[in-house]
C-alpha cells in the first residue's frame, strides 16, 4: 500500500526586480562568443554573399543581408526569455533585459568586425576559398574597412537589444510585431511563387526584383492589423476548438477538412504555372516514399537507412519493363508491358525485394541494423552500377527513352508536370489511407509495441519478427509507388538517382515532420522539398540549392535538441519522449505518491494518460 505526498497549495513567489546593470557578464560575453562564432561561420561558408544578389526589398534589403543578421535576433531573444523553474521567482521584464541583448548582439558583431580586419590584414585564402575582398566588401556594406568594423557592432548590438524589447511589449502587441516582420520577409522572399499563382500581384515588385518599399509598408501594416484586430486569436480559438471536438462531430470536421483539401489540391494545379506544378509534383514523389519509410521507422521504430534501394528497384523494373533502351542481354520474348501493367510486376518485385532485405537484417537492432540496411542500400545501387550487370541495366549509362504512363484518355508525362502531380495525388491518397488503417489495425499496435520496447513486445507474444518483415515489405511497396512515378516522369534512370543521400532526407522528412503522424509526414515534406528542395530538385527557395544540405544538418539538430517530436506530433510518440519531464511535473505539484514496498513510484491525479502507474 502506498502513502501519498501531502502538499499544501503555495503562492507562487512575486516576481524579482533587478537593475538595469544587473547581470551575469561573464554568461553574457560566452553567448555572446557563441554568436560570433556562428556569424563568422555564416560569413565564410559564402552563404550571404552568394545570396546578396537576390533582392528583397528594393533596394535596400538583400537575401544576403538576411540570411546573416537573423542570428543576433534570435539569440537576442533567448538571452531575454527567462525559463522558470517550478517554485522559482521570476525576474520582472525590464531595461536589463534591452541591456542584455545589446551587449551580446555587440559581442557578436565585434567578431564580424574582426573578421573584417583579418581579411585585409591576412591572405589565407588557400583553406578559406571565402577569405577574399568580395567577403570582405559584403560585410563592410560596400563602404570601407572603418565603416564596417563600427557598423557590424552597432547593427548588431541593435537587432540584439530590438529582440530582447520584444519581451517588454503586451503580448498582442509583440506577437503583432513579430507577425509584420514575418509577412514582408515571407512576400519578398516566395516572389516567384506568388507571381507564378496569381501574376496580378506582379505589382508588388519592382522590375528588377524584390518588394517596392511602398508595398512593403503596406504587407507590413496588413499584418499588424490583423493581428491587433484579433485575427490570429480567432485562428487559434478554432484550432483549439477544432482539437477539443470528438465523437462524430470531430468526424464530421475531419471530413469537411479533407474534402476542402482534395478540392483545393485538384484546382490548385489549374491556375498555376509549371514551376508551381513542377514543385507539387516533386513533393508528391517525396511524400510517396516518406509515407513508406513512416512505416518502417516511425510505427516499427526500425531505423532503415538504405531505404533508396526500394525507390531504386520501383524505377529500375518500372523502366526495364516499359523501354525498348533497357539492356541488350534481355531476351527479344521479354515482353514490352504497357505502365500499368508494369506498375503492378514492380508492386510484387518491391515486395520480394522488401523480404529479402529484412530476413538476413531482421534480428539486429539498433546501429547495427542501421549500419546494414545502409549497406544494402549501396549494394543495390552499386549492382545497378557494375559490369556484371551492365547488359542489363546498361550500367551508368541507365536506361532512357521510358515512355510516359499511358492511360488510354490521357498520358502522365514529365512535360506536363500537372497530369504527373494528379497521378502522384491518386497515389499519396492510397498510400495516406493505407498507412491510417494500418496504424490503427492489430498489426499496427504490434508495430508501436516493437517500438516502444521489442523484449517486452516479445514477451506479450507478438512475433517481431513477422511484425518486422511486414513493415519492411509495407515500406519497399509504398516506396514503388513513387519510384515508378518518378520513372514516367523523368523518362530516364540512372544509378545516380538513387545515391544515400536521397535516403538521408527521407528521413530528416520524417523526424522534422514527426514520425509516425502522417499529417506530420505531409507538412515535412512541403517544408523541406517544396521549400528548400531535395538533393537534385528546386524548391520555392531556389536560391539556397547550395546550401540546402547545411541547412538540412542545422534544421535537424535544432530539432533534436528543442523538439524531438517533430512539427506536428503523434501524441503517443511526444508521451514516450517526454515522458520524465511529464514525471518531474507531476511530483513537484504533488500528484506522485512515494515508493511502493516494491520500490515503484506510483503517479496520480492528471499526469499524462499511459504515464501513470497504478498503485497498489
Amino acid at each position: 500500500m502506498t502513502l501519498a505526498v501531502e502538499t499544501t497549495e503555495t503562492k507562487a513567489p512575486d516576481e524579482v526586480v533587478r537593475g538595469a546593470f544587473d547581470l551575469d557578464w561573464r554568461d553574457l560575453i560566452r553567448t555572446g562568443a557563441i554568436l560570433a562564432v556562428g556569424l563568422v561561420f555564416l560569413a565564410l561558408a559564402g552563404m550571404p554573399e552568394g545570396l546578396d544578389s537576390r533582392v528583397l526589398i528594393d533596394p535596400f534589403l538583400s537575401l544576403g543581408y538576411v540570411s546573416l543578421f537573423w542570428l543576433p535576433l534570435i539569440v537576442g531573444w533567448s538571452v531575454a526569455n527567462e525559463k522558470v523553474l517550478e517554485g522559482m521567482a521570476a525576474t520582472r521584464k525590464s531595461a536589463r533585459d534591452v541591456v542584455a541583448g545589446g551587449v551580446v548582439g555587440a559581442v557578436g558583431g565585434a567578431g564580424l568586425s574582426l573578421l573584417i580586419l583579418l581579411i585585409s590584414a591576412f591572405d589565407i585564402r588557400d583553406p578559406l576559398v571565402n577569405w577574399n575582398e568580395n567577403t570582405q566588401a559584403f560585410l563592410s556594406f560596400q563602404r570601407g574597412t572603418g565603416f564596417g568594423v563600427v557598423a557590424s557592432i552597432v547593427l548588431c548590438a541593435a537587432l540584439g537589444a530590438f529582440a530582447a524589447s520584444l519581451h517588454l511589449m503586451p503580448r498582442k502587441v509583440r506577437r503583432a510585431v513579430v507577425s509584420a516582420l514575418l509577412a514582408v520577409i515571407a512576400v519578398a522572399v516566395f516572389e516567384s511563387f506568388l507571381v507564378d499563382v496569381a501574376d496580378t500581384l506582379s505589382f508588388l515588385y519592382s522590375k528588377t526584383g524584390g518588394l517596392i518599399p511602398l508595398w512593403a509598408a503596406a504587407v507590413a501594416l496588413g499584418a499588424l492589423a490583423f493581428t491587433l484586430l484579433g485575427g490570429g486569436d480567432r485562428i487559434g480559438k478554432a484550432r483549439s476548438d477544432y482539437q477539443a471536438l470528438t465523437g462524430p462531430a470531430k468526424t464530421r470536421q475531419d471530413t469537411i477538412l479533407i474534402v476542402l483539401s482534395v478540392l483545393a489540391l485538384i484546382i490548385i494545379p489549374m491556375i498555376t504555372g509549371k514551376i508551381t506544378q513542377e514543385l507539387l509534383a516533386n513533393v508528391g514523389i517525396f511524400l510517396l516514399l516518406a509515407l513508406g519509410l513512416n512505416i518502417v521507422v516511425g510505427l516499427a521504430g526500425i531505423l532503415d537507412l538504405g531505404y533508396v534501394a526500394f525507390f531504386a528497384v520501383g524505377g529500375y523494373t518500372t523502366a526495364v519493363l516499359t523501354s525498348p533502351n533497357r539492356g541488350p542481354d534481355w531476351p527479344e520474348w521479354f515482353p514490352t508491358m504497357p505502365w500499368w501493367g508494369a506498375f503492378l510486376v514492380t508492386l510484387l518485385m518491391a515486395g520480394l525485394v522488401g523480404l529479402f532485405i529484412g530476413a538476413p537484417v531482421i534480428r539486429m537492432r539498433g546501429d547495427y541494423l542501421a549500419i546494414v540496411t545502409l549497406g544494402f542500400g549501396e549494394i543495390i545501387r552499386i549492382l545497378f552500377l557494375s559490369d556484371w550487370l551492365n547488359g542489363y541495366f546498361n550500367g551508368a549509362q541507365g536506361i532512357t527513352n521510358i515512355p510516359p504512363a499511358d492511360f488510354g484518355i490521357f498520358e502522365v508525362k514529365g512535360t506536363d508536370p500537372r497530369s504527373v502531380f494528379y497521378l502522384v495525388l491518386v497515389f499519396a491518397a492510397i498510400s495516406i489511407y493505407v498507412s491510417w488503417r494500418l496504424e490503427r489495425s492489430r498489426l499496427g499496435r504490434a508495430w508501436m509495441a516493437v517500438r516502444e520496447d521489442e523484449s517486452v513486445a516479445e514477451a506479450m507474444g507478438i512475433n517481431t519478427v513477422n511484425v518486422k518483415l511486414m513493415a519492411f515489405v509495407v515500406g519497399a511497396v509504398l516506396a514503388s509507388f513513387a519510384g515508378s512515378v518518378f520513372s514516367a516522369k523523368v523518362g530516364s534512370i540512372f544509378p545516380t538517382s538513387f545515391l544515400i543521400l536521397v535516403s538521408i532526407i527521407i528521413l530528416v522528412i520524417v523526424i522534422v515532420g514527426g514520425m509516425g503522424n502522417i499529417v506530420g509526414i505531409i507538412v515535412g515534406s512541403v517544408v523541406l522539398v517544396g521549400v528548400l528542395g531535395g538533393p537534385k530538385q528546386p524548391g520555392l527557395l531556389q536560391e539556397f540549392s547550395e546550401y540546402k544540405l547545411l541547412i538540412y544538418g542545422a534544421l535537424l539538430i535544432w530539432m533534436m535538441l528543442q523538439r524531438p517530436e517533430g512539427l506536428v506530433p503523434n501524441a503517443r510518440r511526444s508521451r514516450e519522449l517526454h515522458q520524465d519531464e511529464f514525471l518531474q511535473d507531476a511530483w513537484l505539484k504533488g500528484k506522485v505518491d512515494d515508493e511502493d514496498e516494491n520500490g515503484n513510484g506510483a503517479a496520480t491525479g492528471d499526469v499524462a494518460p499511459g504515464l501513470a502507474g497504478g498503485a497498489s
